[in-house]
């Protein structure tokens, strides 16, 4: 939804940042004077003993002098409390006595229905709680009893049973007033494909409500005690509410408790979760039946940096885990990455906990691996590499999953990690000279990148070479202005923008900002005041400044109309890419010049000269300008060469 000017401001002035912060933690009395506004405190970020934690309660701001953690009251609440955008604005607006903006007619229509939908679904979990109780469900509590889940649980969790009767919730439902079209919408009936009577979805079941990060029930999953049941377990089919692919299991709770906990646990199943809660470890979400998706993964790490996946311990859970490794690994950033806890073969952490307690779960949590361990386990393990030729295949498929990594930095340290653990594996991976040191060989580096060029390199030719760098921020800047203009086309091309390489810092920061607040947004791209505001509180300060250089494209104007604006990112997007991949061929042929360059660099310059760079031109669609530089680079890589084969056969 989109927040009208100035409502954010008239927040900061009701609600004192003091009083919001103070709940969390004690001011340090001694350094702080409440009468300037001047509060310190230690902070509640890191672990520390000095009060380095500092609120301005006047400008309503805070920052903490050790971890630099920044920002106000809706930063706050987001970072300390996992809350999303909106969930934050609406607790501080209800705290200052603020109703929330109306929404435009169709979203009100839209979120009238959802929460008509949420009601049918918390009458329906209503239901299977008191059947639970009945006389009926006395084999569903005796399965509960046999898993250790006692009364305490079962309310906890909202534990309930699906009498094997055809029409039990549905003559329920119908008896408090809904509609057989709202419960085939909440997916709780089965509608005859001839046309005959709805009936009940779940049948002999124990029913597990599943909630969203608000609390609200919006589908169930059903364990049937039947063993010839087709399938053990069913969930709901995806709804107005229900999206599988970005719903946790416990999700609310479980950011709660991570919050305090610093850490993750991602769990297969729903007793997984239960016992793991049960036994302590209460921040412990699951998915839904499905491997982990992209969304998903997100949403993980929204919630902790480094969530750690305990999967179960057999082939299927040990195959989860491998497939995981190809999603995560175009996604990850610094700091964010995945850990794995391999469990005994054959056990699950409810089958553990039950065995050998608690403390065996956080045994196996504690030696939990990094995932580049388990990239190189996937790779080598069950594999002869006893030859030259199956080494150079593991290199292959190395450097296949390292191109995935798009972070340069971080594909580095992954590189250097694979590259110690191929050392270990198979002897020093130098080779060693021959002919004294003027023909020594560079170290053998089957997995590297391409030779890096040097800050210097880069600066004369991946910049210059792209477009000059006044017109590289400025293809930049105007991308990421139309995206925060227009948020539905910042949503449509979200995973394009996020794929293409950026070469200004600061652009670049701001653009992981973006596609971070994407996240806070699952259902429906917001207007462009709330959409703005959650970008820039991702990224700690205004982003006009920085995008003034791309005020010039006219596709990324407010006033401009959605197609127009679409088509001149598209186009503007399509000629950045492009230019970067010609600016990285020509620099990592500079640095090639300056390491002393290959036998087949001749062919390589002459391939690059001879493409066409027509799709690489001016810095916006509407822009006239020529191309000529991106040649004018290539002459002089080729005159280089050139006069480095004079200087070598002279000598």
């Amino acid at each position: 939804m989109s927040l009208p000017p100035g409502f954010l401001d008239e927040i900061r002035a009701r609600v004192s940042l003091s009083q919001v912060i103070g709940r969390k933690l004690s001011w340090d009395q001694r350094k702080s004077n409440a009468g300037k506004g001047d509060y310190w405190a230690c902070c509640p970020f890191h672990q520390e003993k000095s009060s380095s934690f500092h609120v301005d309660d006047r400008k309503g701001f805070y920052y903490c002098f050790g971890c630099h953690a920044k920002g106000d009251a809706v930063t706050f609440l987001r970072e300390a409390e996992n809350m999303s955008f909106m969930e934050a604005v609406e607790a501080l607006a209800r705290e200052a006595g603020l109703p929330m903006p109306e929404r435009d007619p169709r979203e009100a229509a839209k979120a009238e229905r959802r929460a008509g939908l949420a009601d049918v679904m918390e009458e329906a979990a209503r239901f299977f709680r008191l059947q639970l109780r009945a006389a009926k469900g006395q084999e569903a509590r005796a399965y509960l009893a046999r898993r250790g889940l006692g009364e305490a649980a079962q309310d906890r969790f909202g534990i309930g049973w699906a009498p094997d009767s055809r029409t039990a919730l549905r003559d329920h439902l119908a008896g408090k007033g809904v509609s057989p079209r709202e419960m085939d919408e909440a997916g709780l009936v089965i509608q005859p494909e001839d046309g005959g009577a709805a009936y009940d979805r779940f049948r002999g079941r124990v029913m597990f409500p599943i909630r969203d990060a608000r609390g609200r029930c919006i589908a169930f999953g059903g364990r049937s005690l039947d063993p010839g049941a087709r399938a053990k377990y069913l969930n709901s089919p995806e709804t107005a509410l229900f999206d599988k692919g970005r719903t946790l299991y416990n999700h609310g709770p479980a950011r709660e408790a991570a919050g305090k906990a610093g850490a993750l646990i991602v769990a297969e199943g729903y007793m997984d979760v239960i016992a793991l809660a049960e036994a302590g470890f209460a921040h412990a979400v699951a998915p839904l039946g499905t491997a982990i998706t992209e969304d998903q993964l997100r949403l993980l790490w929204r919630i902790a940096e480094e969530p750690v996946l305990a999967l179960d311990g057999d082939r299927a859970g040990l195959a989860a885990a491998m497939r995981l490794i190809d999603i995560a690994l175009p996604l990850l950033e610094p700091g964010k990455s995945l850990r794995f806890a391999l469990l005994p073969e054959g056990r699950d952490p409810d089958d553990l906990i039950r065995a050998e307690g608690p403390g065996a779960m956080r045994a196996a949590l504690d030696k939990a691996l990094p995932m580049v361990e388990l990239l190189w386990r996937r790779e080598t393990e069950g594999r002869e590499l006893d030859s030259p030729e199956r080494r150079a295949a593991l290199d292959a498929r190395l450097r296949a999953a390292l191109a995935k990594i798009t972070d340069p930095g971080l594909r580095g340290h992954y590189a250097d990690a694979l590259r110690e653990r191929r050392a270990k594996a198979f002897g020093a991976p130098g080779l060693a000279p021959r002919g004294g040191a003027k023909s020594a060989r560079r170290p053998f580096a089957p997995f590297a990148d391409p030779p890096a060029p040097t800050a210097e390199t880069k600066a004369s030719a991946l910049v210059r070479a792209a477009g000059r760098e006044a017109e590289a921020r400025g293809r930049e800047a105007a991308l990421l202005l139309a995206a925060l203009n227009h948020p539905a086309l910042a949503f449509a091309r979200l995973d394009a923008l996020e794929s293409v390489e950026f070469l200004c810092r600061d652009l670049e920061s701001l653009r992981s900002a973006l596609i971070s607040a994407a996240g806070e947004f699952p259902d429906i791209a917001p207007g462009a005041d709330a959409w703005r505001a959650a970008v820039e509180a991702r990224f700690g300060a205004p982003s006009h400044p920085l995008l003034a250089s791309g005020e010039g494209a006219r596709f990324a104007a407010p006033a401009a109309g959605q197609d127009a604006a679409a088509a001149g990112f598209d186009e503007t997007l399509a000629r950045h890419a492009a230019l970067i991949a010609r600016a990285r061929e020509v620099a990592e042929a500079e640095a090639e010049i300056g390491a002393g360059a290959g036998e087949d660099l001749d062919r390589r310059l002459e391939a690059v000269k001879l493409r066409e760079f027509r799709d690489a031109a001016p810095p916006f669609p509407e822009a006239d300008d020529d191309e000529s530089h991106l040649l004018v680079g290539l002459e002089k890589i080729a005159r280089s060469l050139s006069a480095e084969k004079r200087k070598g056969a002279r000598s």
